[in-house]
C-alpha cells in the first residue's frame, strides 16, 4: 500500500475514526498531521506526529493550519477531511436551529474548508488525494437525525464536484460512508436514539446490527484501511467514488 504520497493531514484525528486513519497512514510511512479540538486528546498522541488544535469550521484557523503546513512541509499529498459531529437526535420539528446550523457546519463546511486550502498545494504538486469522511446516513438518510444526514449527504456532492474539478490536476476525490462504528460516539448514539424511541439502549444496538447483512457494526480500523488503500497508489484511477464500509447495508432504520 507504500506509495508516493507521503503527507497526510487528518482533521478531528484525536480519537476514532481520526484516530485509527492517523495510525493507519503512519503505520504505512506518511508523515502525520492531525488536528482536533480536545487538546488532551492530542497531548495523547505519538510524538512523531504533528498536532494543531483548531475548530474545523473556523476559516480564519483553517486558513493559518494550511499556511503552516506550506511551510513545514511544502505540500500536502493526502487529505482526510473526517471532522464531524453526531448533532441532535430528534424530529424534525423539535430540531432547533442553532442546533442544525452547528451540525451542518462542522460536517459540511468543515470539509469544505479543509479541501478549499488543501487544493492549491495539490493543484501545484499535481497530485494529490482528498478523502471524505460521511456516513451511510449520506446514502439513506436516517430519521431523527436530519441535520447529520442532510450534511452527510452535502459532503458526497461536494466530493463528486471536487473529483470534477481537481481531476484534471492529477487530484482524486472519494467519499468512505461508514456504517455504525463500535466506539464512544456510537455509545452517544445509541443512548440519545434509545430515549427519543422508549427503546433500551441494547434494543437499539441490535436494531442497527440487524439492518446489516454481515449483522454487525465496524472497527475505527476498517475505515482506516479504506482511507490508506484511497490514499496510495493502488487506488491511482480511483476518484469520485462512494464507498460504504458497513457491512453492507440492507435497512437503513430497522424496526426493532
Amino acid at each position: 500500500m507504500r506509495g508516493a504520497a507521503k503527507r497526510v493531514l487528518i482533521t478531528a484525528g484525536g480519537s476514532g475514526i481520526g484516530r485509527a486513519m492517523a495510525e493507519g497512514f503512519a503505520q504505512a510511512g506518511y508523515a502525520v498531521w492531525v488536528t482536533d479540538l480536545n487538546a488532551q486528546a492530542l497531548a495523547e498522541l505519538p510524538k512523531e506526529w504533528k498536532c494543531t488544535a483548531v475548530d474545523a469550521a473556523d476559516e480564519t484557523g483553517m486558513q493559518a493550519l494550511f499556511a503552516e503546513i506550506e511551510q513545514v512541509w511544502g505540500g500536502l499529498d493526502v487529505l482526510c477531511a473526517n471532522a464531524g459531529i453526531a448533532g441532535p437526535t430528534a424530529r424534525v420539528e423539535d430540531v432547533a436551529l442553532a442546533d442544525w446550523q452547528k451540525c451542518v457546519s462542522v460536517n459540511l463546511e468543515g470539509t469544505f474548508l479543509a479541501a478549499k486550502y488543501a487544493a492549491p498545494m495539490m493543484k501545484a504538486a499535481k497530485a494529490g488525494s482528498i478523502i471524505v469522511t460521511s456516513s451511510t446516513a449520506g446514502q439513506y438518510g436516517y430519521p431523527n437525525r436530519a441535520p447529520y444526514a442532510a450534511a452527510k449527504w452535502a459532503v458526497i456532492g461536494l466530493s463528486k464536484t471536487l473529483a470534477m474539478e481537481l481531476g484534471p490536476f492529477g487530484i482524486r476525490a472519494n467519499v468512505i460512508c461508514p456504517g455504525s462504528v463500535e466506539g464512544p460516539r456510537m455509545e452517544g448514539v445509541l443512548e440519545r436514539e434509545a430515549a427519543a424511541k422508549g427503546m433500551t439502549r441494547d434494543q437499539v444496538y441490535a436494531g442497527y446490527a440487524s439492518g446489516t447483512s454481515m449483522q454487525a457494526f465496524v472497527e475505527a480500523s476498517d475505515i482506516a484501511n479504506m482511507a490508506v488503500f484511497l490514499g496510495s497508489d493502488a487506488a491511482r484511477m480511483v476518484s469520485g467514488q462512494v464507498i460504504a464500509v458497513d457491512g453492507h447495508t440492507e435497512n437503513p432504520d430497522p424496526k426493532v
